[in-house]
């Protein structure tokens, strides 16, 4: 007579695996409607941290159906594997955003110029809703010191507007749009009228071939004071970008200054939510910075 050995199920397996799949499947829907749609930021941070939550239940779960599978030999061996490959997903985002959040300084504005840094053409303004963050200050610029001491403004040996010039190749290359720039004038090259000819000789008789018209005296007017004028050979930049992948948004500034030969170049970036960038606003003006001297190979000054 046959006997058929019936092996027990490992409900807990089962169980982790819809939890899993659930936890990895809701991170994709987030992580697509923040890139691509109408999410925002705040929202999209508190649910990908709830995501974490059927993920961080899957785990422990998906232990005791492997635990059931080497003790008993219950079924959902395979099920509890796929468990943990689906929540490792989210909390794998969580865990590297957790890393960063105690391992860089809690700040949320960097510039290369801690003195005086760049003003922003308009200063970003965004419903932070829960991500509430305290203003700028003198301590958090000595904290990114600390933190980023490499990150320090450049300068070139070269016209104002050669720079000029190469920031907007490096701008668009680096998928930084332009919102607003102003001073660009400065970076203009200096208007040279062409040479004229040698005037042909006319006879001394001849009839001049205009004669100047009368014209009423112009009335004095007063010349418009502008309150959107940069200093003389100053220009500025306002850009916002977006992380690659998660699609984070920052603001950035880029401020270029002609001093006698030389045009110093100094960036500023801002997380547009939240009192912490996890570091990605260093990152941003490194990349920037590190692509400026490619462009500008060669000109580069002490």
């Amino acid at each position: 007579m046959t006997i058929r050995y019936d092996r027990p199920v490992s409900r807990s397996a089962f169980l982790s695996l819809q939890l899993g799949f659930f936890s990895a499947g809701m991170l994709v829907l987030v992580v697509l409607a923040h890139r691509f749609g109408p999410l925002k930021a705040p929202d999209f941070i508190a649910l990908v941290l709830l995501s974490g939550i059927p993920a961080a239940l899957a785990v422990p779960l998906a232990l005791i159906g492997l635990a059931r599978l080497w003790s008993v030999g219950a079924l959902g061996g395979i099920s509890a594997l796929k468990a943990l490959i689906y929540a490792s997903i989210p909390l794998a985002l969580i865990g590297f955003g957790a890393f960063r959040y105690f391992d860089r300084p809690p700040i949320y504005d960097v510039s290369t110029d801690l003195i005086d840094p760049p003003e922003w053409l308009a200063v970003p303004d965004a419903d932070q809703r829960w991500l509430t963050r305290p203003p700028v200050t003198g301590a958090s610029r000595e904290l990114q010191y600390a933190a980023y001491p490499g990150l320090t403004g450049r300068r070139y040996d070269g016209a104002l507007d050669r720079v000029y010039e190469a920031v907007r190749k490096v701008v668009g290359q680096d998928r930084l749009e332009i919102v607003a720039s102003r001073g660009q004038e400065y970076a203009l090259p200096e208007f040279q009228p062409q040479a004229a000819g040698v005037p042909e000789e006319e006879d001394a008789g001849a009839l001049p071939h205009s004669v100047p018209v009368p014209q009423p005296r112009p009335e004095p007017q007063v010349a418009p004071v502008s309150a959107e004028t940069e200093p003389e050979g100053t220009v500025r930049i306002q850009a916002k970008t977006r992380t690659l992948i998660l699609g984070l948004p920052f603001d950035a500034l880029i401020r270029l200054r002609e001093e006698e030969e030389m045009t110093l170049v100094d960036v500023r970036v801002e997380s547009r939510y939240g009192p912490h960038d996890l570091g990605m606003g260093a990152e941003i003006a490194e990349h920037f910075l590190h692509m400026l001297d490619a462009e500008l190979l060669g000109v580069a000054g002490d």
